[in-house]
């Protein structure tokens, strides 16, 4: 057993020390914090009063371990995933479903929130005080406070389900898409990859036997189902059967044997229909919404028919231009999935005359990351500084930075895991928080939230050279990152992205997104890895066009 002195997990200042997470430390960690917990929660009922010094402060006090002890765990889990965190996390995972029940059905703190709405003092909070209670009651009917007896029972049955499937789920996934691998010793199978596709593949390769140099030029390669191998290869394989073998592997990952999700997708789907209706809901897609900006069912399948109404044709239309396109270049079949995107990429060689392979030296991620910058202190005010000794972070890649306001005060923090890493890594692209803004003893802790990418590895010599989608991707989460990192609000459950509903949430990211567009951000951020040139006119004109 780690000794509780030492565990990193039992911290409650500064920041998370996840190099120093042990998975040993966990359960340790988890367990005292529950018990915690429980008592404080028990005093609470006991002697609480509805006002938000004697409600909602001491309720916000509970959450702090957590944002230690189980936020960090959780993360991990993300970017640096193992049997072994995934034993512990599922060991540890129904007790904290369980907590979590407890707090959110608790009677006496939802009598004490009905209370608060209803007093005189309700109108002396301020808007934001009242989206903090409102919200509170929400949640806790969503978390059954209002059943009883066997239905309360069963409710709590199905939370714990539904959280180990979910977890059980994405491991299958990441398990999949680490397992698949296609070794490519032919040289002529390689004809027309990109430069770019060439190193990353013969790098992958490499790493898989210790001490083997890597051969761009003669091999061999080895492609992967994480997106830097992925997507070039399907963009650029002049081997139709092995695009369509890439292709197949991708889009049936975790589809049979011990990692088929077909029957989990099954019970998350029964089990989910089953919560519903306990809480008095017609089915799930009305309770998902009840915690959304759209107001039902029927108004999202109004507005997805509009949109297919709208689109089809043209969609049509463009598959039939795509495949006139491929004929006339000696494709005589129909195009199939693992077809697209190879002659997509070929349709818009011929349009625009450029290639994503011209694109990349002019984007090495320092500096995107340094344009990315520069917009932001335009738009808000605010600096950035890389912090070279910050030795918490998970992996040597990640960076984390500062950010300051005009005045030079230090107001968030963001970690930035830019690259692949699909033994460990899950897909995709997200934010995260890390630590919420929050007041605590008199004191204003500032926000920090995590950065995760899955864009092109350096190889070798050759710096992270990054494609247009990379860029925008980067530019996407940085958006939601602003909003956890720039907001003056004073109450956790409602600061940066906490308590806005997740239709609404895209607004930040697609803002900062659009930004890829504009002229003087995107060529402000463009410098030729080797000479320093900035990018050409003509390949921004071809740039927009397309």
């Amino acid at each position: 057993m780690a000794d509780t002195q030492k565990n990193p997990l039992l911290s409650t200042e500064g920041l998370p020390q996840f190099s120093a997470v042990e998975n040993e430390h966990i359960i340790t960690a988890l367990e005292q914090v529950i018990e915690q917990t429980l008592s404080q929660l028990e005093e609470l009922e006991s002697s609480l009063t509805p006002t938000w010094e004697g409600l909602i402060e001491p309720l916000e006090k509970l959450d702090i371990p957590f944002e230690y002890a189980w936020q960090p765990v959780n993360h991990l889990l993300n970017v640096k995933n193992s049997d072994a965190l995934r034993e512990k996390h599922q060991a540890i995972l129904p007790k904290i479903v369980e907590l979590g029940l407890r707090i959110s059905q608790s009677p006496a703190i939802y009598e004490g929130l009905k209370a608060l709405r209803a007093s005189e003092g309700w109108d002396t909070l301020d808007a934001g005080q009242q989206r903090v209670i409102d919200l509170k009651l929400r949640a806790a009917k969503h978390a059954g406070v209002g059943l009883s007896g066997d239905e309360k029972q069963r409710f709590a049955e199905i939370s714990r389900e539904l959280s180990q499937l979910s977890t059980t789920f994405s491991n299958n996934v990441l398990d999949a898409t680490k397992a698949f691998e296609l070794i490519i010793t032919d040289p002529t199978h390689t004809e027309g990859w990109p430069t770019s596709l060439r190193h990353v593949s013969a790098h992958s390769y490499a790493q898989q036997e210790e001490g083997r140099t890597p051969d761009p030029d003669k091999g061999p390669w080895r492609i992967t189902l994480d997106y830097p191998s992925f997507v070039p290869f399907m963009q650029h394989s002049r081997q139709r059967g092995q695009r369509e073998q890439v292709y197949r592997a991708f889009v049936t990952r975790a589809s049979s044997g011990e990692k088929d999700n077909a029957g989990l997708i099954d019970q998350i789907l029964a089990l989910r229909a089953e919560k519903a209706a306990l809480l008095g809901f017609p089915n799930y897609a009305a309770l998902s919404l009840d915690s959304k900006m759209a107001d039902s069912v029927e108004d999202v399948e109004q507005m997805t028919n509009e949109l297919k109404a709208a689109s089809k044709a043209f969609a049509r239309q463009e598959h039939n231009d795509l495949e006139a396109f491929a004929k006339e270049r000696g494709h005589n079949e129909s195009l199939m999935h693992w077809d697209i995107a190879f002659w997509s990429e070929r349709l818009r060689e011929h349009l625009f005359d450029f290639t994503d392979e011209q694109l990349r030296p002019y984007f090495p991620l320092d500096r995107v990351i340094n344009g990315l910058f520069g917009l932001c202190t335009r738009l808000f005010g605010v600096s950035f500084e890389l912090i070279e000794d910050e030795s918490s972070s998970w992996h040597a890649d990640v960076q984390f930075y500062k950010v300051m306001d005009e005045s030079g005060a230090h107001i968030a923090s963001f970690y930035l895991d830019p690259y692949s890493r699909p033994a460990e890594k899950r897909g995709g692209a997200w934010m995260d928080k890390c630590l919420d803004r929050r007041w605590l003893n008199g004191e204003l802790r500032t926000p920090v939230v995590h950065l995760c990418c899955n864009g092109t590895p350096p190889a070798g010599d050759t710096p992270s050279l990054m494609s247009f989608r990379e860029v925008e991707t980067l530019f996407h989460e940085f958006g939601h990152g602003l909003q956890g990192m720039l907001t003056t609000v004073d109450y956790t459950d409602v600061a940066g992205i906490n308590g806005v509903e997740w239709d609404a949430v895209e607004i930040a990211s697609q803002f900062m997104e659009n930004w890829c567009y504009h002229k003087p951000t995107l060529m402000g951020m463009t410098a030729h890895y080797q000479t320093g040139e900035q990018l050409p006119d003509d390949l921004f004109q071809k740039l927009i066009a397309a």
